[in-house]
This record gives structure tokens, sequence and C-alpha cells, in this order.
């Protein structure tokens, strides 16, 4: 196999003699070098199938994050962190190497709740379902995270099909943490999060206006 290369010069003229010393070049004799590059390049990047490597990213950039100020960081600041692609990225990252941990911690509690539903194992199902970025979470994800952080989540769905208006109805299902009294979870402190076909959006409570009335009398 021979390729050529062809070299142009300022006046877009081909020059004969670059033409007849690169004309012959045999790929054959390229190939130990291309396999040193490939090599030298293959030694720079982990092993992208080892979740390691990945975990590891995600725990050095939180750590990044949480040891940027010793001080705590303004409301502005935390929403631009979080809108920052390449660090919301690794912090969701890292929170789906918690729930796998959480699931694969109680397998024999998620088991039945897997197996019904993917038909898979629950290490499996972490592998595919709840490590890879992108993937839809469900309510076995919720549960285990909440779980692991020991937050309540409250999910609000949006129902057309029970209101006979062609209104739409408000339901919600909130996930409390294992081990949480009834105490607590009375006055449990509630991420809401309205769930819409494969996503969440966070839901903030409508702060309440006290309205004073300075009407004289």
């Amino acid at each position: 196999m021979f390729c050529v290369v062809r070299m142009q010069n300022d006046n877009d003229v081909v020059k004969e003699d670059n033409v007849e010393e690169w004309g012959n070049c045999s790929s054959a004799e390229n190939v130990p070098s291309f396999q040193q590059d490939d090599e030298q390049a293959a030694s720079k990047v982990p092993y992208v199938a080892d979740k390691e490597p990945l975990s590891s990213l995600s725990l050095e950039q939180l750590d990044d994050i949480l040891q940027g100020s010793e001080e705590s960081i303004s409301y502005e600041e935390l929403v631009n962190r979080s809108r920052d692609q390449s660090v919301s990225g690794y912090i969701v990252m890292f929170f789906r190497f918690v729930t796998a941990g959480e699931i694969r911690t109680r397998a024999e509690f998620f088991d039945p709740f897997i197996t019904g539903l993917s038909n898979t194992t629950v290490d499996q199902f972490c592998k595919s379902s709840v490590e890879p970025m992108g993937e839809e979470s469900d309510h076995i994800h919720i549960t285990a995270l909440s779980d692991a952080l020991g937050v309540a989540v409250r999910v609000v769905y949006l129902d057309r099909s029970s209101c006979d208006s062609g209104g739409v109805t408000v339901n919600h299902h909130d996930f409390v943490p294992v081990g949480t009294n009834e105490k607590e979870e009375a006055c449990a402190p509630f991420i809401t999060l309205l769930y819409r076909p494969g996503h969440y959006d966070i839901l903030y409570p409508k702060p309440s206006c006290k309205v004073l009335d300075n009407v004289e009398k």
C-alpha cells in the first residue's frame, strides 16, 4: 500500500520535488511507529470500563469543590457551580455511585424489586441502569439515594386521568429514609421533585408573605 502526499506552496502549485520525496511511503514501514504512538497515547488514558478511576475522579472533583473555600460559599456561587457542566456532571456521577453502593449493600431488600422490574441481578442492574450517566431514575434509585443520604424526597405527579373536568390533579409519593420514626417523618424537610417523563424538576416552596396592614384609622 502506498500513500501520496500532495504538498503545495503559497501559490497553490505542487512542488515536484516534494511529490517525489513523499510519493512512495510504504504503510508497513510506518506501522511500528504508529503502534508506538498509540501505546503512548493509551497509557495516558485510564481504563474507562473500570468504575474505580471514574469514582475517584468524581470524588476528587467533589473534594475540590468542598475545599475550594474554608468559608461557606454564597448562594450565587452555588448556583453558578451547579450550572457548570464540568462540576455538575461529576456530582451527578458521585451520587450515582452512592446509589449503586446503597443498592448493593442492601441487595436482599432491593432484589425483589429489581428482578420483577428488569429481570436482572442486582449487580447487573447497577452496572446498566444506575452507574452509567444519562440513565433514567425510578423509584428504586430514589429509595436507595434517600436512604443513603438520610434525606426525605417527595415526588409530585401531574395526573389528567382522574379529573373529569379536563383539569390536572396533583398526586405525590414520599420517599422517607429507612429508620425514620413517625415524629421525624412528620417534620421531615422534603426535597420536592416534579416528575416529567424522563426528567425531574426541583420545586421550591413559595415563600410566605406576611401582609402588614398599615391603614390609618
